[in-house]
């Protein structure tokens, strides 16, 4: 598949790093020489050092034959009008970053493309969206429904009180049990498991389970005295909180704390004052925190453009007793700290939109693919074809590459897991966790 990336800022180069590990044919344009040049010494793709609205430019890196063009500057107007240029020139599907929520309404989708924009993406609405995931349940650092809910993947840490620590996997993960777990990330590691690994404190584990097995894992992974979160506190007033503020469960409350006073007056004209109260002042107050309750609130959500007082605040608000906190880490270089801090679940908006764009680079029916930058891995969904490889012989019996493992599949809208024995049907839409593999691999078994 060729694929022009248009900017070499974090999504692009991001991107980058999951395409090449694909052998993608990738070309990279951007005006920043000195991008450029980090962006080639690391990954094996092609730079052009020129303006990607150029219609010389993206004729001559081939987009009249390009299979994606993908546009993810920080300038709106750049990623449309060069998507609008490459769809001219011939290229096949077009994706452009943008920063205004009004434009992804789905009113405007076919307007954007009969333009020639086929996708857009708003990192902020995403960001929001993973951050709600995220407060559902106090006691899970990641969540996933797949297909509506059919089956549910749960990223959760593993304290002292879990049940099953330190017993080889054959015998807590049997058949009978509800659950599987298809990975451990444990410390800077991933672990496909085995019967004989043994899960250990400290470990996030990754279970796939259907909905109503889920009081079963909070059970035995012993979570079940963590609240339910009923009251947030948000620090920052920007885009990603006001998206995460509309998209509050109607049993959720929440309060912005903005040090701004205009934005603190733009935040009371567009969220709902009833769930939402915004108050002045900086999050990083002790005694504002402690005035305004924070002992009684469930989840606190740092959201600033400050990674480092973002992690720091989410720190300050676990040793005054809030279970569940989020932080928008936005600089990459630390997330690996923020996971060994054990702050809580950690956003960064630019990777999930990355992996939001990801998905098109496949060619099989794939319905989803979520990357899960902590465990440095993906999770797909792949709808088997009748009479592909899958569908030939029994799970046991498949050779799936080394690093992907089934986690469970949905059939007629219903979700089971998956076991040695399970024999996939066309039709079936399968959740394959896949770490350190070429995709494409995977693809084949499937189609």
């Amino acid at each position: 598949m060729k694929i022009i990336i248009a900017g070499a800022y974090d999504i692009g180069t991001h991107l980058a790093k999951l395409l090449s590990r694909n052998n993608q044919d990738i070309v990279l344009i951007d005006e920043d020489e000195e991008k450029l040049a980090n962006v080639s010494s690391e990954y094996d793709l092609m730079t052009i050092n020129d303006s990607p609205s150029n219609i010389k430019t993206l004729r001559d890196a081939g987009a009249g034959k390009v299979d994606l063009f993908i546009a993810v500057t920080p300038d709106e107007n750049l990623n449309m009008n060069s998507c609008i240029i490459a769809h001219a020139l011939g290229a096949k599907r077009t994706v452009a970053r943008i920063d205004n929520p009004e434009l992804v309404a789905p009113e405007q989708q076919e307007f954007f493309k009969k333009l020639g924009i086929d996708s857009l993406i708003y990192p902020e609405m995403l960001a929001a969206k993973n951050i709600i995931n995220g407060m559902k349940m106090s006691w899970v650092r990641q969540r996933w429904d797949i297909l509506d809910g059919a089956l549910v993947m749960l990223g959760i840490k593993l304290h002292e009180t879990c049940d099953i620590l330190n017993r080889p996997l054959k015998d807590v993960c049997t058949p009978e049990e509800p659950y599987h777990i298809v990975a451990i990330k444990r410390k800077d590691e991933t672990i496909i498991p085995g019967g004989n690994d043994e899960l250990k404190q400290l470990d996030l584990v990754y279970f796939i389970t259907t909905k109503n097995f889920i009081p079963y894992i909070r059970k035995i992974v012993g979570k079940e005295h963590y609240v339910d979160v009923k009251n947030v506190m948000i620090m920052g007033g920007g885009k990603t909180a006001v998206r995460a503020a509309k998209m509050l469960p109607e049993y959720m409350e929440a309060k912005i704390i903005e040090q701004d006073p205009a934005r603190c007056e733009y935040l009371n004209n567009v969220v709902d004052t009833d769930q939402v109260m915004v108050l002045n002042g900086d999050g990083r107050d002790i005694s504002l925190l402690m005035e305004e309750s924070i002992k009684n609130t469930q989840a606190f959500v740092a959201t600033t453009g400050s990674t480092e007082t973002n992690i720091l605040a989410c720190l300050a608000a676990k040793r005054l007793g809030v279970r569940k906190t989020v932080a928008m880490v936005e600089n990459l270089d630390y997330i690996n700290m923020a996971e060994s801090l054990d702050i809580g679940t950690i956003v960064n908006k630019k990777i999930l939109a990355a992996s939001h764009i990801y998905q098109m680079m496949l060619d099989a029916d794939v319905q989803n693919i979520r990357f899960l930058m902590n465990a440095n891995a993906d999770v797909v969904e792949f709808t088997a074809q009748q009479g592909s490889k899958a569908t030939r012989k029994k799970v046991h019996d498949l050779n799936l590459p080394n690093g992907a493992t089934i986690g469970g599949l949905v059939r007629n809208g219903v979700g089971q897991l998956v076991s040695g024995a399970t024999q996939i049907e066309g039709g079936d839409i399968v959740v394959v966790y896949c770490h350190d593999v070429n995709l494409k691999k995977i693809e084949t078994f499937f189609r």
